[in-house]
Formats: structure tokens, C-alpha cells, sequence
């Protein structure tokens, strides 16, 4: 029998022995979803299942009272939907991270993009059933990296630091996810890149539109980006980059030629690499195994590009959560590449871009909002 989700949890952690906890709202019109999504979250130590309502009015209402750093928002629902609800959510506490979930079709994709664009920090596709959930099964793996990691960004982001006693605001302290000093590497002879590969997860979707539309003028060479999402949420994806650019972006598929002025988003659920085909160099899929959980992988990606375009190549990793994209990254540094990281203050997750930063391979690690003129200028005459 599945857990009831018509409560807030009362039951009380000992802040003094256990590290604060991720606080989550659950917001669905279906209880039974609410209650498979409890039962996934609070089987978690450190997360906290502390509202659960069945619309966007109830949320709105019940987040005026209740501390919260992460909502799985529900799209369609009666009284108020998620979309209608972002906003005044956002109004109320703009430092709360708030997952976007709805079924895998087009329409949705296409709600969830709109949602991503008006703040919203990631997109979940919720499963069809409760068969669909099983322990350690992908879409529980899923929800709980992403409300664990966009609950840690909530509180850094408000000024809270979490300690084994309690959250206790601290202003002062920039501690960063990765223990470790940025050293940026000292480049002597830098090759003008034939091509610019990008890579991103959490927060990434807002992120590349914001690049891209800024670079859009400049774009005369080949993009490759590996984005993580999901099939559905790539097509619309690639047609949003389209409408920033006003260039021709298009999921990868096997055997396009790579052509200058075009970009390339890989496909959900498929690796996108590159291969040489004669005098041209085109796209070439798989559906090998998932590389740091991931597929499609930015470290796919980067191999490939490394064994056919050498050291000609400008990288830029975006925020997002975990390491991928790190390993084939410092191989293309060790081989002369060049690697550009987004910083910690404005990425959504300092995850893949910090781990890049605080590897030693990074030329520049940049805010997102000077990436661009970066990329302009080292695109151009292969310096910055």
C-alpha cells in the first residue's frame, strides 16, 4: 500500500546530532505520485519531506509559512498548474530551486522549457506508474541527486551553511563544493580552434540560451553540445537554441556532415560523437553504456572530438551537477586544448564546472556573462 502524501511531516530530526536536512515541497494533483515521491525522499537521511499539496494554490499558500529549499512541481493540475504557480513561488522565495515534473511528451517538453526560461531550476519526466519506481532504479537516482544537489545550492545561495548542529547564516562564508584552490593553467602556444564543444546538465538549458544568443553573430565555426536530458526534451531544446541564434541547431544524427555556422545538440539517450569520413568529419551515435551515469556524456563527446580534431578545439563547461566531462577534458588540456569553466557564483550547481575549475586545466573560469565575449575573442584570434 502506498504512503499517504495529505500531511506535513511532523516528525522531528535531533539537529543536534544530524546535519541539517534538504527540505522538499511536493506539489501534485495525484496523491499517488505524492506518495511514491515521499517514499523515495525520505528513505534518504539528509532529505525532508516537509509539505506535500495537491495544486499550485495550496503551494503558493503553504510556502508563506513553511521553510522550503526544494519543490517538485507538478505541471497539470487543477485550481492553480505549475506553470501559473512558478512565478509567485519564486516572488515568495527566490532562493528555493523548484524541479519541474510532467509525463514525457512534446507539449510537456515544451511547458517545461518555458518553465526552465522563467526560473525554474531543473525538469524531472515523472513516472507513469509505480511500477516504474524500484529501489536504486534510474528515475529514484535521478530525484534524489537533483533534490540533494539543488538543496545544498538553495541554502549556499541564502546564506546558510549547513554544520552537524544546524543551518546557521553565514554571509561570510564562501565555501565552495570542491575543497581545492582554482589554478588556472598557463597556456604558452595556442592553436585558433576549429571547433567550440560545450557541455552542461543542471541549470544548463537557461545557461546555453544565454550564451549562444550571445555569441550568435560570431558563430562561423561548428557547435557541438552535450546537454543532459532527456529524448523529448532535446528536440525542443535544439529548436529553443534555434529561436535565440537564429541559427540552424538540429539533435545530432548519424552521418550528418559537421559544417561551419551549424550547431549540434545530442540526442537524449544517445552518445554523440565524431568521426572522420573521408575529407569530412560528421556525427556518429551510440547507445553504449551511460559514462558518469550520463547518456549522452560530455566525456563521449570530448574523446572523439580529441582523436579528430586534435588540440583544435574550444571546451566550455557549464553548470551541472557531478564530474562528467573532467576526464576527456584534461586529456585535451595535457594535449595543449583549451578548457573554459563557468564559475560558482552563477552556476546553478558548481558540479561539472568545478571540477574542471579545480583540476588545473582551466584557461579562464568566468561568470556566465562574460563566457561570451571570451569565446568572441578566442574563436577569433585564438586568445582572449
Amino acid at each position: 500500500m502506498l504512503p499517504s502524501a495529505d500531511h506535513t511531516s511532523t516528525e522531528k530530526k535531533d539537529s543536534a546530532t544530524e546535519p541539517q536536512c534538504v527540505r522538499v515541497m511536493l506539489v501534485d494533483d495525484s496523491a499517488v505520485i505524492r506518495g511514491l515521491l515521499t517514499r523515495i525522499l525520505t528513505a534518504e537521511p539528509d532529505i525532508e519531506v516537509t509539505a506535500s499539496v495537491s495544486n499550485g494554490e495550496l503551494a503558493v499558500s503553504k510556502l508563506k509559512s513553511q521553510d522550503v529549499d526544494v519543490i517538485v512541481l507538478d505541471i497539470e493540475m487543477p485550481v492553480m498548474d505549475g506553470l501559473e504557480a512558478l512565478p509567485l513561488l519564486l516572488k515568495i522565495k527566490p532562493n528555493i530551486k523548484i524541479i519541474m515534473a510532467s509525463t514525457l511528451t512534446m507539449r510537456n517538453a515544451g511547458i517545461s522549457m518555458r518553465a526552465l526560461e522563467m526560473g525554474a531550476a531543473e525538469y524531472i519526466p515523472k513516472p507513469t506508474s509505480s511500477s516504474a519506481i524500484h529501489k536504486d532504479g534510474e528515475f529514484n537516482v535521478e530525484l534524489i541527486g537533483k533534490v540533494r544537489s539543488l538543496g545544498k545550492a538553495a541554502r549556499k545561495s541564502a546564506g546558510l551553511v549547513t554544520s552537524n548542529k544546524s543551518a546557521v547564516a553565514a554571509p561570510e562564508i564562501k565555501k565552495s563544493l570542491y575543497k581545492k584552490e582554482i589554478v588556472l593553467r598557463n597556456q604558452q602556444t595556442v592553436q585558433k580552434p576549429e571547433l567550440l564543444a560545450i557541455g552542461s546538465s543542471t541549470g544548463g538549458p537557461q545557461a546555453l540560451l544565454s550564451l549562444l544568443k550571445e555569441i550568435s553573430s560570431e558563430i562561423t565555426y561548428p557547435v557541438l553540445i552535450t546537454q543532459h536530458m532527456p529524448a523529448t526534451f532535446t528536440k525542443i531544446l535544439a529548436e529553443h537554441i534555434s529561436d535565440a541564434t537564429g541559427k540552424p541547431c538540429t539533435e545530432g544524427a548519424d552521418g550528418d556532415v559537421i559544417v561551419s555556422g551549424r550547431l549540434y545538440l545530442a540526442p537524449g539517450g544517445y552518445h554523440m560523437t565524431v568521426k572522420t569520413s573521408g575529407t569530412q568529419k560528421v556525427i556518429q551515435l551510440n547507445q553504449d553504456p551511460p559514462e558518469n551515469f550520463c547518456r549522452p556524456a560530455v566525456d563521449a563527446m570530448l574523446r572523439s572530438i580529441k582523436n579528430v580534431y586534435g588540440t583544435r578545439v574550444l571546451t566550455v563547461i557549464l553548470t551541472g551537477m557531478g564530474t562528467d566531462g573532467c576526464k576527456e577534458a584534461t586529456k585535451l588540456s595535457d594535449a595543449g586544448g583549451t578548457i573554459i569553466a563557468q564559475d560558482e557564483e552563477s552556476s546553478v550547481v558548481w558540479g561539472m564546472p568545478g571540477a574542471v575549475a579545480t583540476a588545473g586545466i582551466c584557461s579562464a573560469v568566468l561568470p556566465l556573462k562574460e563566457i561570451g565575449s571570451y569565446i568572441k575573442n578566442f574563436m577569433v584570434r585564438g586568445s582572449a
